[in-house]
């Protein structure tokens, strides 16, 4: 499938017909504006002529399901998939930068914190995902003459996940109703008793311990657990494991990112395209998938959504992944011989390139996924296959720069089960 721009850059409806394409581009009539998906530009007037395009969006946490279809034929289909890693960094910023402050700065006494969030505030992690839905949105857009959107959105009841029996007044008392603290609930949640040793220890001193890294699993009920002081120590020196059936309970950060995110980007989206915007249910799409027979994928679900399962399909389908733009961490967290932090940042371009940029290595299409001053780089496909652990430079041949997001091109599942 070919889009095409007017001469103006307005979308017109895509094309099939590569050989009308090559023709215009030939005569210079036509311009390149990207590969993938793969664009062009008239550079004469022609007749505009244009048929409804509905576009399907399945928003998630992990991954964003895009269909742009008629009653006939699917014209775009993609799968995106979302950053994860941002808590992470932000945490050990966090880390960083108390570190720092206690080893470099002098005493301060403690100030008020006058920081006022404004309206609409959203945490970075989360508004990161809503941008990436949105510029999603805008590209299809540009080369697409869309005439509506269908977004389908979800509402979690978390605590009626966790209690099925829980309604009324239950909601307003949690778990942790009449108690001063987390540290005191999880105590008495577990008896009083080391989780570990089951008090074998005889040590009456009690620790709370993080299942997960307090980093990544916070400090949920369901990621604390109580050891005694003995076992505690023991555990962080390495001398013993917990028992294997000591897990973490049931994370619901996606379902929790859902409920925010869910009129953020629909209002957000609305203001964007007026009139053009509606919402639809998981229940509907799930119901519209199992009456046409259809796999289960973000891009099949998208194109339910968008009202026209039956449609032919692309027979192709864009996976996409979002990648950091900017390292702004200065220095690498080990300190070398002679309290020396090594520099994290690397060179704008090494030997011309940049990383995540797309090139072509014994004609095979992938991406750079590391790179070392000695001009060996690091190959890999987006599926994390390794093409080449330790690639030189001059066998590269670059395709595209690293853009907002990296793409390729994947054949789609049968449109039937």
């Amino acid at each position: 499938m070919v889009y095409v721009l007017n001469k103006n850059g307005q979308p017109l409806m895509p094309t099939k017909d590569h050989g009308q394409i090559r023709i215009l581009l030939k005569e210079h009539k036509a311009k390149v504006v990207q590969k993938k998906p793969f664009t062009i530009q008239l550079l004469v007037s022609v007749q505009h002529y244009t048929q409804p395009i509905s576009l399907g969006i399945d928003a998630g946490s992990q991954h964003i399901g895009v269909s742009a279809t008629t009653e006939n034929c699917e014209f775009y289909s993609s799968d995106v998939e979302l950053r994860n890693d941002i808590v992470n960094l932000l945490s050990t910023r966090r880390e960083s930068r108390i570190g720092r402050r206690n080893r470099k700065t002098r005493y301060r006494k403690p100030r008020f914190d006058n920081r006022r969030r404004p309206d609409g505030w959203l945490a970075p992690s989360i508004r990161n995902k809503i941008d990436t839905h949105i510029k999603e949105v805008e590209n299809i857009f540009k080369i697409l003459p869309v005439t509506n959107v269908i977004v389908e959105v979800a509402s979690f009841d978390i605590q009626k996940i966790n209690n099925p029996e829980i309604e009324g007044e239950g909601y307003q008392q949690g778990e942790q109703l009449n108690f001063w603290n987390t540290r005191e609930y999880v105590l008495f949640r577990d008896g009083h008793t080391c989780q570990c040793c089951k008090g074998k220890s005889k040590d009456k001193i009690l620790n709370v311990h993080h299942i997960e890294s307090r980093k990544t699993g916070g400090d949920a009920p369901n990621n604390l657990i109580t050891l005694c002081e003995t076992c505690h120590t023991r555990y962080h020196k390495g001398e013993i494991e917990l028992p294997k059936s000591i897990k973490r309970g049931m994370s619901f950060s996606d379902a929790t990112f859902m409920g925010i995110m869910r009129w953020a980007f629909y209002n957000q989206l609305k203001e964007m395209y007026p009139n053009k915007v509606s919402l639809t249910y998981g229940y509907i799409t799930k119901k519209t998938r199992i009456e046409n027979n259809l796999e289960k994928t973000h891009s099949v679900d998208a194109r339910c959504i968008s009202g026209h399962p039956q449609a032919e399909p692309l027979g192709y389908c864009f996976f996409k992944r979002k990648v950091r733009c900017h390292n702004r961490q200065i220095h690498k967290l080990n300190i070398l011989n002679g309290g020396v932090r090594k520099q994290n940042q690397a060179p704008y371009l090494v030997h011309g390139f940049r990383l995540f940029d797309k090139v072509m290595y014994n004609n095979q299409e992938c991406f750079i996924y590391g790179r070392r001053s000695t001009g060996y780089f690091l190959l890999r496909k987006l599926d994390g296959t390794i093409i080449s652990p330790s690639a030189n430079y001059k066998k590269l041949k670059l395709i595209e720069t690293k853009k907002y997001y990296i793409t390729e091109r994947r054949v789609a599942l049968p449109p039937h089960i």
